[in-house]
């Protein structure tokens, strides 16, 4: 019996239970009781969620978990000294914690991400970057192991994230098993970008939206600072300015996503050699392409393409 303590608090988001919900069919499949699941809290009781109503749990006390898993909210809520200290116990006690979406807060603010790889929400990663330096932010995975500690992205990456549990626990069939009865992949190829407003830039003026545009039409081109200026009538200097002001990249990096995007399209589908990939989406060579996906996704190009091919030939 592996023992979950999943966490919660005032205002927590109910979507995080995807999770427990993958633990519970993983019992099913089994045959038995794999996973038993205790919901708690500071206090104990009811725990009302942001949809308006609670769940009873069972408060923070001497009970040992295997696996800690701290739900997460639609914001970054403020955290009490008795929340932070169970963070930390529970880190000495428990095989694994785990932080989807906005939890990687909790353990970031306990100081046990110092020094390790985590990731968060797409819309959070910038915030929790800033707040806590010492957090090495990958804000592209869908989620990260980082020794006894596990984060992920937003909060139906919590299903990601339990389904590498139970393949852990049980092995790759029971995961795949799973994955199939939630109607979800077994392993979601590619990072959070495909899903975030990474890709979308989001500028504020039309003139760098023209030049965003411009730069998804027509990436084989070079597309340099002066190309990318000229399709939007500004100088160099005044569209390099203007263009990281109003989206928080340089025009190389916002171009160096929107290939890898492209790319890793391509690569889904299956159909084109990596040589044709890059060359159709501007990285001129393979090995180029390559340093570019691990940049941006953390995995090579072809990790992603094998991923793909094994949720598509998933029965």
């Amino acid at each position: 019996m592996h023992k979950i303590g999943y966490v919660v608090f005032p205002g927590f988001q109910l979507l995080g239970f995807a999770a427990v919900t993958a633990f519970e069919i993983a019992n099913i499949q089994l045959g038995g009781s794999a996973y038993e699941i205790t919901l708690l809290s500071e206090s104990g009781g009811e725990i009302k969620s942001s949809a308006g109503f609670g769940v009873i749990t069972k408060a923070f006390g001497g009970t040992t978990y295997d696996t800690v898993m701290f739900g997460a909210g639609t914001a970054i809520e403020p955290m009490t000294p008795g929340l932070i200290e169970f963070a930390r116990h529970s880190l000495q006690t428990s095989r694994r914690l785990a932080a989807p979406c906005t939890g990687a807060f909790i353990l970031a603010e306990s100081g046990l991400l110092d020094g390790r790889r985590a990731t968060t929400h797409w819309f959070f990663a910038r915030q929790l970057r800033e707040r806590f330096p010492a957090v090495r932010v990958e804000e592209d995975r869908i989620f990260i192991v980082d020794g006894t500690v596990w984060t992920s992205a937003g909060m139906t990456a919590s299903i990601d994230l339990a389904l590498a549990m139970v393949e852990k626990d049980h092995g790759q069939d029971v995961a795949r098993s799973v994955a199939r009865k939630l109607v979800v992949y077994h392993r979601r190829a590619g990072g959070q970008s495909q899903f975030s407003a990474l890709l979308e830039l989001d500028p504020k003026s039309d003139r760098i939206q023209k030049s965003v545009n411009y730069a998804k039409a027509n990436l084989r081109s070079v597309l340099s600072v002066e190309e990318l200026a000229d399709a939007a009538g500004l100088s160099a200097r005044q569209f390099s300015r203007a263009f990281r002001a109003e989206t928080g990249q340089s025009p190389a990096k916002a171009v160096e996503n929107l290939r890898v995007e492209a790319a890793r399209l391509m690569m889904e589908q299956g159909r084109h050699s990596m040589d044709v990939i890059a060359e159709e989406t501007g990285f001129a060579d393979s090995d180029r392409m390559r340093r570019a996906f691990l940049r941006t996704l953390g995995q090579p190009p072809q990790t992603i393409r094998r991923n793909a091919r094994e949720s598509a030939m998933a029965p």
